[in-house]
């Protein structure tokens, strides 16, 4: 499967979610990419939009890998086996720690303008990202989100790996996944159209979304 950008990925999505429309639903999207993703879902399900901001831990000289994640919440979740392979020190693991936590606290500014997030608890949340490879921060915001006391977590993505959605499986209500091709080769793989989604365009889609649902 090839989507063409993730606006298409989210209409996509948004066909095989049709059961969860209904005024208890909350659209959560992990930004920056899956806001566009989750834009789609919301305004074909008529629900809410918020962003739930998560921020990679990345391996010191190979950023890409993750070696765990927070979330909003201050919740921190760690890969123990590799940090473990790669023996990165824990002194290392907290000092990027702290600077990823300086830069979640700086896009849930931008994004929110100070207003607070979306009350979820007693609802069910779509929990949204462009596609999953390691999934630490998916793992991340599910474990900052159950402390919010929602209903139940769907968690809904275009494209992951099999062995992480296996992982993440056991940990939410639901998971709703379009493909999980093998070999993965990543993402942006399996996307024509995968260019860097800004801070401005965030903003725009949750503006938009709020016009078009109103308040939650």
């Amino acid at each position: 499967m090839l989507f063409e950008d993730r606006a298409d990925a989210g209409r996509r999505l948004a066909a095989n979610l049709e059961t969860y429309a209904g005024e208890l639903t909350r659209v959560l999207a992990l930004p920056r990419g899956g806001v566009p993703v989750a834009f789609e879902v919301a305004r074909s399900l008529r629900a809410p939009l918020d962003v739930f901001v998560v921020r990679k831990i990345g391996a010191p000289g190979r950023e890409e890998l993750a070696i765990g994640a927070i979330a909003s919440g201050g919740v921190r979740v760690l890969n123990e086996e590799t940090i473990a392979v790669l023996g990165v020190e824990p002194e290392l693991v907290d000092a990027i720690t702290e600077r990823e936590a300086r830069e979640l606290a700086r896009r849930e500014e931008a994004y929110r303008g100070g207003l607070p997030a979306h009350d979820v608890q007693g609802r069910t949340v779509l929990l949204i990202d462009d596609g999953l490879a390691t999934g630490a921060s998916m793992q991340a915001a599910i474990v900052a989100l159950r402390s919010r006391l929602p209903r139940r977590i769907v968690v809904a993505i275009p494209v992951a790996p099999a062995d992480t959605c296996a992982a993440i499986a056991p940990h939410v209500e639901d998971l709703v996944v379009l493909a999980m091709p093998h070999p993965f080769r990543g993402v942006g793989a399996w996307y024509m159209d995968f260019s860097q989604t800004s801070d401005e365009e965030v903003r725009r889609l949750l503006r938009d979304a709020a016009h078009a649902v109103g308040p939650s």
